[in-house]
């Protein structure tokens, strides 16, 4: 038998708050089943208990109420665990991230012996590259990179390019400082082509990172102070070689007449 609750007898079944369920009233996820058109007050149902208790679970997992809705309109259950699923797949990767984010912070804390960077003053020969480029956030550029490069590795196999030499990319001083800037993706290759470009010949300081790339700006803050006390920095892009999954070249623009 389906039994009629005030809102305040609802909320302790459910272990909402009354704030609570008047939100979810509003925005239109939980629904009373009756609403006194003198008073205003709500009624609720001894059945959407059920529905209360889930929607407080999903809401500690940090799931939006736009996906809850989701979850509770789905069709059928296939439709409905494919929500809850793709929200647990995204929360494994938000902690996995802070993970990383926590063992970083670790290893900055550690009191490490004083060292100096292992920096190289490097001639990089002019490059043919393919490029593709964008006007990106800061926080954007590691999502826009890796299917740009994707894309440029394909063209380049479809036009019979052979590879020559790690993926890179080209990040402008306006990036850092304004947060927005036009970011230079480039796949190098040995053959001309109709696409096919001339990086010019530079020469620049260069760290090589090995790590996660979470961690790339403890090798930004190395090689700038080594730049940076030696007097030699330059003006252009900061240049990155991704040799492999874990291992990045940093290549800071210097001032020219300094020699490898």
């Amino acid at each position: 038998m389906d039994v009629l609750l005030t809102i305040g007898e609802f909320s302790k079944m459910t272990y909402l708050s009354v704030k609570a369920l008047r939100h979810y009233h509003d925005v239109g996820l939980l629904q009373p089943v009756l609403i006194d058109p003198t008073t205003g007050y709500r009624r609720y149902a001894s059945r959407q208990v059920a529905t209360a208790q889930a929607i407080r679970r999903f809401r500690d997992l940090d799931m939006p109420i736009e996906e809850v809705r989701r979850v509770l309109r789905a069709p059928d259950l296939a439709a409905r665990n494919h929500v809850i699923l793709a929200h647990l797949e995204r929360m494994q990767r938000q902690l996995d991230q802070t993970q990383a984010t926590v063992a970083s912070l670790q290893a900055l804390l550690v009191d490490a012996p004083d060292r100096a960077a292992p920096v190289d003053i490097r001639r990089i020969p002019t490059t043919r590259v393919l490029t593709a480029k964008a006007t990106v956030m800061f926080d954007d550029c590691a999502t826009w990179l890796e299917p740009a490069l994707a894309n440029l590795r394909r063209v380049a196999t479809s036009a019979g390019l052979r590879p020559d030499g790690p993926d890179g990319a080209l990040y402008p001083d306006e990036l850092f400082e304004e947060g927005t800037g036009e970011v230079t993706a480039f796949v190098p290759v040995t053959d001309d082509g109709p696409d096919v470009v001339e990086l010019p010949a530079t020469t620049m300081a260069v760290l090589l990172h090995q790590g996660s790339f979470a961690d790339l700006d403890q090798a930004y803050g190395a090689l700038g102070t080594v730049v940076a006390e030696r007097g030699i920095g330059g003006p252009g892009p900061i240049r990155e070689h991704y040799l492999s999954e874990t291992s990045t070249e940093v290549c800071w623009p210097i001032t020219t007449g300094v020699t490898p």
